[in-house]
């Protein structure tokens, strides 16, 4: 079975880093969403061994998975990992879109995924995580982006 817990602190040192995902907020307040076999996710991915930031990592599975450009990205905490006697962390970090391209096939799976921009009141009923972590990771983040964008959420939702 595998457990994870939410921390808003800096990863610890040591701790080996599998993921980096995003909660990426549009202007008019809402998050962005890959629908992936009709399920609701965040994007992200495998930090590459010439990665050394977050931020790259971000950036480039944004543009992969989804065709979008982001910007203004904070680091938001990481999801402790513990499966099979291993314990591992999941960054999460936040980010604004700036601007989004056609849709196209994931570079590594040939995956056409669609984009769906979420209001703020329904996101954790679309991603449906099982446990607290993900969603206390959720307000968090909805938390931060009031802070550091100081953008208006909006009811409408929409696919892009």
């Amino acid at each position: 079975m595998v457990k994870f817990s939410w921390f808003k602190d800096e990863y610890p040192t040591g701790l080996d880093i599998r993921q980096v995902y995003g909660i990426v907020f549009s202007n008019d307040g809402n998050i962005l969403l890959r629908i992936d076999d009709d399920q609701y996710k965040l994007t992200g991915g495998k930090p590459e061994k010439y990665e050394y930031r977050f931020e790259e990592t971000l950036k480039r599975e944004y543009l992969e998975e989804l065709n979008v450009e982001i910007e203004n990205i904070y680091y938001l905490g990481y999801l402790l990992v513990e499966e099979n006697n291993q314990k591992y962390a999941q960054v999460r970090m936040i980010a604004k879109m700036k601007s989004f391209g056609k849709l196209r096939p994931d570079q590594d799976n040939g995956k056409l995924y669609k984009r769906y921009m979420s209001n703020i009141k329904n996101v954790k009923k679309y991603l449906n995580y099982p446990d607290e972590a993900g969603n206390k990771m959720i307000d968090d983040a909805i938390y931060m982006a009031n802070e550091k964008y100081n953008i208006s959420f909006h009811e409408k939702e929409y696919f892009i």
